[in-house]
């Protein structure tokens, strides 16, 4: 079985957001604090990296090396575990070399990551052939992949959802934002395993639930056996809305800027423009339109990425 080693500030608060609720004139909602993990700034990556962190150090390896977006919150709380550990780290990230560092970008050099720009179409080729040359140059390197999210990682939000029922809320719904899969993943054997009776509702940021669903519960199922738990999930058990990712990921629309805008205007909540505002977005359509009843409690799982709110214009997050 494989340890924490603890990286993250925990538990972590939830809070009642009685202003959007009246608002809204719907459910209760009441929102978890992932962006406090403290971190490098925070986010729900920091609560996988306490496994994958803890399999790294058992293994002797000296440098994490991983991979994500220009923006990726994952990276920057990765190159702030290297810094907080005394690891080197190499990030590899999908898109041309800004003119300006901005965001999680500054986050990522303050932290001492070696960063290597490659094409998207090439990223898992690029990431190969640091690995190798990590390896070769005796560097004792660690894979860790996209967001964490492999069955070592989910393992994260297993704990989590013991710890949401231990605060003493038992919603009826929790939404949360769902990209790579390994939050989601984790939440649900965590359901399983202790006795949590609501539903999970990831709110996909960009891939369609046909294909997402089998993938997380792959990894459900992969976590389990680590966990020598009895926890058989399958795709018809994983809860996604793919509706509010069909412009593509990271493309900001007038849905997320209003979301970011209302959340901070009337919960004092900030959220990040390409993972929690769109689940916010899509929190906030689908309690207009009915989904939930007025007497459902909702929890939203703030994921964090608070910083990438700081590479975008004020004129594209202001409404």
């Amino acid at each position: 079985m494989i340890e924490r080693l603890p990286l993250a500030h925990l538990p972590t608060p939830i809070e009642e957001l009685n202003a959007l609720s009246d608002l809204l004139a719907g459910p209760r909602i009441f929102i978890k604090r992932d962006d406090l993990t403290g971190l490098g700034m925070g986010g729900n990556k920091t609560r996988k990296l306490e496994y994958l962190l803890s399999d790294a150090v058992s293994k002797g390896c000296k440098t994490l090396i991983t991979t994500g977006a220009i923006q990726s919150n994952h990276c920057r709380q990765v190159a702030a575990a290297a810094a907080k550990l005394g690891l080197s780290c190499i990030l590899v990230l999908a898109g041309e070399e800004p003119d300006r560092y901005q965001g999680n970008l500054i986050l990522d050099m303050l932290s001492g990551a070696e960063i290597v720009f490659t094409e998207k179409n090439k990223r898992d080729q690029t990431l190969a052939e640091v690995f190798e040359k990590a390896s070769t140059e005796g560097k004792s390197p660690y894979l860790i992949p996209y967001g964490g999210s492999n069955a070592i990682g989910a393992l994260g939000y297993y704990y989590a959802m013991r710890e949401l029922l231990q605060q003493g809320l038992d919603p009826d719904w929790v939404v949360f934002a769902s990209s790579s899969g390994g939050t989601q993943a984790g939440l649900v054997i965590g359901a399983r395993q202790y006795g949590y009776s609501g539903k999970l509702l990831g709110i996909s940021i960009e891939h369609s639930s046909s294909v997402f669903s089998d993938q997380i519960a792959q990894v459900a199922n992969q976590a389990a056996e680590l966990l020598q738990c009895d926890c058989s999930v399958t795709p018809d058990d994983i809860l996604i809305n793919d509706q509010y990712c069909l412009a593509g990921y990271g493309v900001i629309t007038a849905a997320e800027i209003e979301a970011i805008s209302f959340f901070a205007r009337h919960g004092g909540i900030l959220l990040d423009p390409v993972y929690t505002g769109r689940a916010a977005a899509g929190l906030l359509d689908l309690i207009r339109n009915g989904y939930f009843k007025p007497s459902d409690k909702i929890l939203f799982w703030h994921t964090g990425g608070t910083p990438a709110l700081f590479a975008e214009p004020y004129s594209t997050v202001l409404v």
